[in-house]
């Protein structure tokens, strides 16, 4: 097969609301360019959101506030750099929010749907013969595990944008297991061969591509969220990470939750330790007796502090819909073993808040590695007023100091909102020299 790259050289600028399928028509035969069978048209975005009318002026909080409008999600932040996934679910940096090739003082958004600009351009240039070509609106993306930008595609149409070969032979005859082919991708940065920005060549036609059929739409180039193992950087995720109360039907695997124990296990502690257990307790008849026990401690002490029955109740039932209703319940322990001792009473008692405070520790590095996962958290207090009867129902030893409770599950169908910004000032001091 060989494959030809022409450019399209010599179109003029784009305002917003010119017929960019009459401009390109006529660039074409200008360069001698007829379309065959096959053929595909890649356009660059800048010249289709130019010609929609996707031209911002400059917003009063700079690129940032551009940013900000055009995305749904900060994936990571460093600096002025903003990784997002934009509303189309593309994650690129400062989501797609361009100044190159515009004027001073405005920026280019990314076309509303490009799957639905690459179709109306692909209609207004049909050919009455019936040639069958196809179009790609193209942008420049960088990639995490390399530098620079390559061309790639965020609208297709009249081509298949992946190609599945799975199940099918390679040229040994093995069966292929796991190889889908970004074909509009392919198409894509074979067309920036001829159109660099600084060119001014905004269009080209890339002949000879063998695709089938039918056509796959270029949004199928996006991974799905349960496919992406990196979806926020590791300082995103604590801000991302929220307490989910209602969680959705299905068990969690246990491989996750291990996992999850070893990220735990990360955590500070005193002395070189490991001082901590974290008892997972699956929905069944352990789960029962253990929340049963819980409950009775609870009412005993509320009822003795003089709070009223159906304040008891209330709380007795709000607590069982999340605790009872979790798919996993992590009852997290610490334990003093490896403490040193100390004759006063002061240092004994700091030396026990160094355990438990490194219990602390490893409770958020445990739902960190949960969020992580996909999967959603909420501690609650809920063990530390019923240690005996907890211990009673697990099994554990004297030594183990329950730390509350972990409910774990797939996220429900409410999704908090974002975190809303936080000015630091009220909890950061620079101590002076």
């Amino acid at each position: 097969m060989t494959v030809e790259i022409l450019p399209v050289p010599g179109l003029p600028e784009i305002e917003p609301g010119n017929d960019l399928a009459a401009v390109l028509r006529r660039g074409l035969e200008r360069a001698g360019i007829d379309l065959r069978n096959g053929d595909v048209l890649a356009v660059t975005q800048k010249i289709v959101s130019k010609a929609e009318g996707r031209v911002v002026p400059e917003p009063p909080g700079g690129r940032a506030d551009a940013v900000a409008e055009e995305s749904v999600r900060v994936v990571a932040r460093r600096e002025d750099m903003v990784i997002a996934e934009t509303r189309h679910g593309f994650v690129c940096a400062n989501a797609g929010v361009d100044a190159s090739n515009v004027a001073e003082g405005f920026r280019t958004f990314r076309p509303e749907v490009p799957a639905a600009s690459a179709a109306r351009l692909r209609a207004a240039l049909a050919d009455p013969s019936g040639v069958d070509f196809a179009v790609v609106v193209t942008d420049t993306f960088g990639r995490a595990w390399r530098r620079g930008v390559v061309n790639v595609a965020i609208g297709a149409a009249g081509l298949p944008s992946l190609i599945d070969l799975r199940g099918t032979k390679d040229a040994t005859g093995r069966v292929l297991e796991a190889t889908i082919v970004a074909l509009a991708d392919e198409v894509a940065a074979a067309s920036g061969l001829v159109m660099g920005k600084a060119d001014g060549v905004p269009a080209a036609v890339v002949r000879g591509v063998s695709a089938p059929t039918p056509a796959v739409p270029a949004s199928e180039l996006v991974r799905p969220p349960d496919e992406d193992l990196f979806r926020e950087s590791p300082l995103q995720a604590i801000h991302a990470r929220r307490s989910i109360r209602r969680f959705a039907a299905g068990q969690v695997p246990r491989e996750a939750l291990a996992e999850a124990v070893a990220g735990a296990c990360t955590a500070p502690a005193p002395h070189h330790t490991r001082p901590w257990l974290f008892v997972m307790v699956e929905q069944g008849a352990l789960r029962a007796r253990l929340l049963a026990a819980m409950a009775d401690a609870w009412r005993d002490d509320l009822v003795g502090d003089g709070t009223t029955e159906d304040v008891v109740t209330r709380r007795l039932a709000k607590s069982d819909a999340l605790l009872g209703d979790a798919p996993v319940l992590c009852i997290p322990c610490v334990r003093t073993r490896g403490a040193h001792s100390y004759p006063d009473d002061e240092r004994a008692g700091a030396e026990r808040e160094m355990f438990l405070l490194s219990g602390g520790a490893a409770i958020q590095n445990l739902m960190l590695a949960l969020h992580a996962q996909g999967l959603a958290s909420c501690w609650v207090s809920s063990t530390l007023f019923c240690k005996e009867e907890t211990r009673e129902a697990l099994g554990l030893a004297e030594e183990w100091i329950p730390l509350g409770s972990v409910a774990i599950g797939k996220p429900g169908p409410d999704t908090p909102p974002e975190r809303p910004a936080l000015d630091v000032s009220a909890f950061l001091r620079f101590a002076d020299p």
